[in-house]
């Protein structure tokens, strides 16, 4: 019998191959995507220091939406995470995708996040 791995094994399995060459630094930092079947996620982390600097999601109290798991709400998420990360002086980041394709939600939070002026 042949056993099927689930989608998301095989997504942290990418995702392990693709933080092998991708770190942030103080100087570029990295843009962490996480989305889950209700919400989406976004973190500008420092790898060296080991911290998150900036931090937007869906869930948040003064912006929780009703669906927190649509396109409109991955740009929110996108534009919200750049507005922060400005305020920061952060301008330049590194993308990480965590595995996931890059369309629908997670490309919609980055396209959102270069309009707003990050570049990466």
């Amino acid at each position: 019998m042949i056993n099927k791995t689930s989608k998301n094994k095989m997504r942290v399995k990418r995702h392990v191959r693709i933080r092998q060459n991708l770190a942030g630094t103080p100087v570029k930092p990295r843009l962490s995507v996480f989305r889950s079947n209700k919400n989406v996620y976004a973190q500008i982390i420092d790898d060296v220091n080991g911290v998150t600097l900036v931090s937007a999601s869906t869930q948040e109290k003064e912006n929780k939406m009703e669906k927190g798991g649509t396109l409109e709400a991955a740009k929110f998420v996108g534009e919200l995470v750049a507005k922060r990360a400005i305020e920061k002086n952060i301008k330049q980041v590194v993308f990480d995708r965590s595995g996931y394709l890059y369309h629908g939600k997670v490309k919609a939070l980055a396209e959102a996040a270069r309009e707003q002026g990050l570049e990466f």
